[in-house]
């Protein structure tokens, strides 16, 4: 159970526990395999990384002559990942950080190193919040070689692993193409890009979408964080690439690749784009970093706890959080009229459940806007609508 659930969109049932480092890691349960992710930050004393990038590639049909500056492409699928590769790597960058670490011996600094995706043509970068947490120095290198040192963090968000930094002074970077992760297909074939260990920049590795919606609990940097409704892919993930695009094969971001699972082979987690729409949009709109929130608790709807709680539907979210309220006092959710143990169905035009959970959807959405949605209440559906506000933390 999340301890620290003042403010909403929070999952109030114990799908991912904080858990601390070194601590016995429990056993699957029937309900969720409780899985331990580590991210790829740490590569000893010297050398701190980020995690992996993810390009995803959509499916295409196999065709066996084709020839390109004299190589055999032996199926459309090596042709198609080659084209999304060098469509998408003008806009991935290499991010670098320094670190004060203070121990008993004393303090020295540590070099980490992580991946971007330049979003806007004036220098915002999207990346992982662990790629710049705790940084004393940033600086960022674009795919062709050119170092910027004026880089500011603009803001981290506080229920995703994600942040935002800003190129000073820059005018004509090639931003990537942000496509729909609502629409992602398990099999879905996807490639990665980053920034390899930390010096082998623009790094392609290929594989496919091997679920969504995932919990983990993710550990890295001597921190745990609870992360919800991830894509799952075995494409080979690899200290460094955090922060980097995950694409589809018509060259759009579906999503921000973010952990491995320790002692696994093939088994990836990325956070959807989605989940970060609607900051990119306040910041195109105002120049200035909020993240929306709708002020909820609840408890993801699966068949068991349907059956558990006698429910009338299978999927979405039950509004009810253990010895608090469903419903955060004075939020965009109790305006809306939202009350404890309705269902939310959907949000906007997205089901809960089958397109992501209340947080993921909610976050496509920038602070500000007016969403519809829909809940369950005595087996009726009724649409009310809530106007976002900015999540305070």
């Amino acid at each position: 159970m999340q301890k620290n659930m003042k403010k909403g969109d929070r999952i109030a049932s114990p799908i991912v526990d904080y858990t601390a480092v070194g601590r016995q890691r429990p056993a699957p349960t029937k309900r969720m395999a409780k899985i331990f992710i580590l991210l790829a930050l740490c590569f000893g004393v010297g050398f701190g990384g980020g995690y992996t990038a993810l390009l995803l590639n959509g499916q295409q049909g196999i065709s066996r002559s084709a020839t390109i500056d004299g190589n055999t492409i032996v199926s459309q699928e090596e042709e198609d990942v080659s084209t999304v590769a060098k469509r998408v790597g003008s806009s991935v960058v290499s991010i670098t950080t320094n670190t004060q670490t203070r121990t008993y011996l004393g303090a020295y600094n540590q070099a980490g190193a992580g991946t971007g995706i330049i979003i806007s043509t004036d220098g915002y970068v999207l990346t992982n919040k662990h790629v710049v947490s705790d940084t004393q120095g940033l600086s960022v290198v674009s795919s062709e070689g050119e170092t910027y040192d004026d880089v500011t963090i603009v803001g981290t968000d506080p229920l995703n692993d994600l942040a935002f930094i800003k190129i000073n002074g820059v005018k004509d970077l090639e931003p990537a193409t942000l496509g729909d992760s609502s629409s992602i297909r398990i099999g879905q074939k996807v490639v990665a890009i980053g920034n390899s260990l930390g010096e082998f920049q623009n790094t392609v590795t290929s594989g496919i979408i091997s679920g969504t919606g995932r919990p983990i609990a993710a550990q890295g940097g001597g921190a745990v964080e609870a992360l919800t409704d991830l894509i799952q892919t075995d494409a080979a993930i690899n200290p460094g690439n955090s922060g980097g695009p995950l694409v589809n094969l018509s060259g759009q971001v579906i999503g921000i690749n973010t952990a491995v699972a320790e002692n696994a082979q093939s088994i990836g987690f990325a956070i959807p784009i989605n989940a970060a729409k609607g900051i990119i949009k306040h910041l195109e709109d105002t120049g200035k970093f909020a993240r929306a929130y709708l002020g909820v608790n609840y408890v993801t709807i699966t068949p068991d706890t349907a059956k558990q709680y006698n429910l009338p539907v299978k999927r979405g979210a039950l509004v009810s959080a253990e010895g608090q309220a469903g419903v955060v006092s004075g939020s965009p959710a109790e305006k809306a009229g939202i009350k404890d143990r309705d269902i939310i169905i959907k949000i906007g035009d997205d089901e809960v459940g089958e397109k992501g959970n209340i947080s993921s959807l909610i976050s496509k959405y920038a602070v500000g806007e007016t969403v519809k949605i829909t809940v369950m209440r005595d087996s009726k559906a009724i649409t009310v609508e809530a106007t976002l506000v900015a999540y305070s933390g």
